[in-house]
């Protein structure tokens, strides 16, 4: 095991990220598996050592990334970021995104390729230190979701970026609904760039380990030998992808849901059902942000998403258009009663009754926009 490189504090928390060294490659491991790996300050900032100190070490020519446990990552520690605005201010969510989405960037621009070993739950922060890698390795138990919509946020670390370019409006639908998506799914649809069973998943990070190379070509080479086809569930979400297109395609919120209600009464399908009951629970100001974060995130690069995302996430951390983050934290993470309770700021109205009348009041292109963060 090696150490990480210089430059980070010892103490309790320098455990949290865990460095194996194998010739010319390093295996990065989240290392909180009690939490799900959910990523903290202190793991946020030791990834930016790794990542900027191995760029520059020519002994170095591959990153593997994996989670300690049943979960690759499920996140960010967006619940220690609610607790500091509330004891102090917003200023240490601010500093945690920022390096968080810094670390996005790198990732996403990274120069030696990164393989990715999605084994378990791969959610929110998870996804940004995996998905903007190179390489990107879904297992048969592997649980992506971008849950963000139901906490009172929109889904960041540059998922407008990723989620726009899948098929059709599939990106539009797994942002809002918070849909859950199977290793065959992430295949599918973009987000993985290869499947491997998960009981050889060990065998295919030994032989990664022997890899004297930063030739992609020959990383993927060597991952293909393990790799397979996997065939998609009856029930997946990308058999309807049709009825996505045709609903996920609308302008606006109030559209989308009303033309699932439209399918729902023409076609007894307990997908429709479900979806429309997910967007129901969610946040409404999430749901109309994310919607037009999605839409912009079509034509920009990572960069300018990402740019974009932390103005954003700045606002709803300073509570300027909603309180439904902090709501959305501690009725799911904190308190754990998933019963959100009235948030709207201003007329106090019930999180789901008033649903229309509350995303008619919003404006997602001023928080986009403001130019103030």
């Amino acid at each position: 095991m090696a150490s990480l490189p210089p430059g980070g504090s010892a103490g309790a928390d320098s455990d949290q990220i865990l460095v194996e060294a194998n010739g010319s490659t390093r295996t990065l491991i989240l290392n909180r598996p009690k939490q799900l790996n959910a990523l903290s300050s202190t793991m946020i900032m030791a990834l930016l050592r790794c990542f900027t100190a191995y760029e520059k070490e020519d002994g170095v020519k591959l990153l593997i990334m994996k989670g300690k446990g049943r979960a690759f990552c499920a996140g960010g520690d967006v619940s220690a970021v609610v607790r500091s605005i509330q004891n102090d201010s917003w200023k240490y969510g601010a500093n945690f995104f920022r390096n968080e989405f810094l670390l996005n960037y790198i990732i996403a621009t990274y120069i030696k390729p990164q393989v990715s070993l999605l084994s378990g739950i791969v959610m929110g922060g998870g996804a940004g230190v995996s998905l903007h890698g190179r390489f990107r390795v879904a297992t048969d138990n592997t649980v992506f979701a971008m849950p963000e919509t139901a906490l009172g946020l929109f889904p960041d670390i540059g998922a407008s970026y990723f989620l726009s370019r899948l098929p059709g409006f599939y990106g539009e639908y797994v942002a809002l609904a918070g849909a859950r998506l199977d290793g065959a799914e992430m295949l599918a649809c973009g987000l993985a760039t290869h499947f491997v069973q998960s009981n050889r998943l060990l065998l295919l990070e030994e032989s990664l380990k022997k890899v004297d190379t930063s030739n992609t070509f020959a990383v993927c080479g060597i991952i293909d030998q393990f790799a397979q086809q996997p065939s998609l569930k009856e029930n997946s979400s990308l058999n309807r992808l049709e009825i996505i297109n045709k609903c996920f395609s609308k302008r606006t919120v109030e559209e989308i849901i009303s033309a699932l209600e439209q399918e729902a009464s023409n076609l007894a399908d307990e997908w429709v059902a479900a979806t429309i009951q997910s967007l129901k629970k969610a946040s409404p100001t999430s749901l109309k942000i994310s919607l037009r974060s999605i839409r912009e995130g079509r034509t920009q690069t990572i960069g300018e998403c990402l740019r974009r995302e932390y103005r954003m996430v700045c606002h709803v951390m300073r509570g300027d258009f909603s309180r439904d983050f902090f709501e959305g934290c501690r009725a799911i993470l904190i308190d754990k009663d998933r019963k959100p309770k009235s948030t709207c700021s201003g007329c106090l109205q019930l999180w789901n009754k008033c649903m229309m009348r509350q995303l008619n009041n919003i404006s997602p292109e001023l928080m986009i926009h403001n130019g103030k963060i």
